[in-house]
């Protein structure tokens, strides 16, 4: 069994667990995720296995009607990206020091992804409404 994978923010008031280590992650480059960000959103998903210390210190943002977004009030490390319904997460494998071998697999809102940046890895790539449509199906 594959030990859990603990990561902190910059400043070290918050520490993210994943009860169930990742293999893989993806990119979202819908306008949401690159403002916060300034850029694509690297996650993994993690549905709700994961777990956090130092709640007290993570401030919550309502970004729509489905999900929000979690970040570090101290330092302002972004910290997951969450589903409302379900609390399913997704985290940005930058958190943690050493996750193994990871791939890169997914890109979704590629319809939205600007010019001005391209990743050479091969990717499965999903638009909005690819999605979308694979959410409900699923639910």
């Amino acid at each position: 069994m594959t030990a859990a994978h603990e990561g902190t923010c910059l400043c070290g008031a918050v520490t993210a667990k994943i009860l169930t280590p990742q293999r893989h992650f993806g990119a979202c480059h819908c306008e949401t995720c690159r403002t916060w960000t300034g850029g694509p959103l690297l996650a993994m998903d993690c549905k709700n296995e994961v777990s956090f210390t130092g709640e007290e210190n993570i401030s919550v943002f309502s970004s729509s009607e489905w999900a929000e977004r979690g970040f570090c009030k101290h330092c302002g490390t972004n910290l997951f990206y969450r589903l409302k319904a379900n609390q399913h997460y997704s985290i940005p494998p930058g958190l943690f020091k050493d996750l193994g071998d990871i791939q890169f697999s997914d890109q979704i809102f590629i319809d939205s992804k600007p010019d001005y940046y391209q990743f050479a890895n091969e990717t499965r790539n999903m638009t909005g409404e690819e999605l979308f449509a694979a959410y409900e199906q699923s639910s």
